[in-house]
């Protein structure tokens, strides 16, 4: 109810709240667990899977892979190491940099979305739910300059003449997320430098149309493997796949890689 109070210049009013106290307390303690933004996640049968295998303590009979590329080089680097994927799961997403991102940090945000979307993507899968995912994400960058994929052939052109007669470092993270979703990554980094590439070198490679859909508007594996004068680190990390890391993260996380390896030496002996 409101209060009348007299005052030196006339009459006062005061309005105090007509809310019981147990009402504003309840508002008050109930507030925050209607704030929280964390929702129950939605249940999948991978994880329902991971949840038995917890409880059995068994292990995945025939552990199977999915890569979240539609690259072939990936694929191609994949069979140098005896791995075939079983489902290829390439993750549409914006890959532009934020504002005042490093390469560094886009690299690993890139891969990690794109392993996490092509998990979702088998979540459900009977036949895929419970696979190991293998993706990764490349970037080719100057100095803190990063150079995106180039659309068209005028990027295509400033992009070369920018790595002409240079030094450049070209970033891979790779990200594993293993069937009860650990999510592992690796960061790799090599160096690579140019040498001077004429005006009519950069024409005739630019016609190739080699260029499409590279990092850095190159492809070391093709054509412009003339270009390169050194190389200080892995040379498969600069063709999309650092293989090293790879197997490392694969025998870590106790895939079978070197299953393959074996049935290759039965077909070397028929």
């Amino acid at each position: 109810m409101p209060i009348v109070r007299a005052s030196f210049f006339g009459v006062e009013t005061l309005r105090t709240s007509c809310r019981p106290p147990m009402m504003s307390s309840l508002k008050s303690a109930l507030l925050p667990a209607f704030a929280r933004s964390d929702a129950p996640s939605r249940e999948t049968l991978r994880r329902s899977m991971a949840r038995e295998r917890a409880t059995s303590k068994a292990e995945i009979e025939r552990p199977r892979l999915v890569l979240a590329s539609a690259s072939p080089r990936r694929v191609t680097l994949l069979a140098q190491i005896g791995v075939t994927p079983d489902a290829l799961r390439p993750a549409s997403i914006d890959e532009s940099a934020r504002r005042g991102e490093m390469p560094r940090a886009l690299v690993t945000r890139l891969a990690k979305a794109k392993a996490e979307v092509a998990r979702d993507q088998i979540a459900n899968d009977r036949d895929l739910a419970d696979s190991y995912v293998l993706a990764a994400d490349t970037v080719v960058a100057m100095g803190r300059k990063i150079l995106m994929k180039p659309m068209h052939v005028e990027e295509a052109m400033a992009t070369l003449q920018l790595l002409s007669g240079r030094t450049h470092k070209v970033q891979t993270c790779v990200c594993l997320i293993t069937p009860d979703d650990r999510i592992r990554t690796k960061i790799v980094d090599t160096r690579v430098r140019f040498r001077y590439i004429n005006r009519s070198e950069l024409e005739s490679y630019i016609a190739s149309r080699e260029w499409r859909g590279k990092a850095g508007g190159y492809a070391i594996q093709g054509l412009a493997g003339c270009f390169v004068q050194r190389l200080i680190g892995s040379y498969t990390n600069v063709v999309g796949l650092p293989l090293t890391e790879v197997v490392g993260l694969l025998n870590s996380e106790k895939f079978p890689i070197q299953y393959n390896w074996l049935r290759y030496a039965e077909v070397d002996r028929v």
